[in-house]
């Protein structure tokens, strides 16, 4: 129960990366007050939340009404997470999560971007829906799918604390400090979008009759 816990927490903070967003939500919520900027890092972490959530109790049932195997789906979430992975390592996260410069200029001009840009795509992307829905399949036990769901609220609560300290954590940390964690974060979302490829290979031989 507890593995579970921790490998479903750690898995979700490296594809998620709430550290890497930082530099943006602070872009975004540029000229905004205190209370603002904690009420923004609230409903961001909430909305991440219930998106997570969502994605694994319903997602099961979006693969059986599209005709789509959980092999596929994890092949296809693989390279989306290697692909944000890819993205970590080489600086381009912001671009590869789809905040271009024009969706951050019509962002700071909305009341309202918890919801998206910054759960949607900045945080719970394609590559964390995925995993959700994957694990969904993994862990059929109850215990383990309550765990997986403290798991995803411990996340939630992970990044509000970030968020909202968001501006003495870039004071502490420094843009070389936040590139660094995004490097070894983006090195470890790599190998799980790896092993998801390789684990859904070999679930496919196995079901192959020679």
């Amino acid at each position: 129960m507890d593995n579970v816990f921790i490998y479903i927490f750690f898995a979700l903070f490296s594809v998620l990366n709430p550290l890497g967003a930082i530099p943006i939500f602070i872009a975004l919520t540029d000229g905004d007050s205190k209370q603002s900027r904690s009420r923004t890092s609230l409903w961001t972490a909430i909305n991440v939340i219930i998106i997570l959530i969502i994605s694994f109790f319903v997602g099961e049932y979006a693969l059986q009404f599209f005709g789509i195997s959980i092999d596929s789906l994890r092949i296809a979430g693989g390279i989306v997470i290697m692909s944000s992975g890819f993205a970590l390592l080489s600086g381009g996260f912001s671009k590869n999560r789809g905040i271009k410069k024009e969706v951050q200029n019509d962002a700071q001009n909305r009341s309202d971007i918890a919801l998206s840009p910054l759960a949607i795509p900045m945080l719970a992307g394609p590559g964390s829906i995925s995993l959700m829905i994957a694990s969904y399949q993994d862990y059929s036990d109850s215990v383990d799918r309550i765990m997986i769901c403290l798991a995803v609220l411990a996340i939630g609560v992970t990044i509000f604390l970030i968020l909202r300290s968001a501006q003495y954590l870039a004071r502490a940390l420094g843009a070389s400090g936040i590139v660094a964690i995004s490097r070894i974060m983006g090195f470890i979302v790599l190998a799980i979008g790896i092993q998801y490829i390789i684990n859904s290979v070999v679930n496919i031989v196995k079901s192959i009759n020679f």
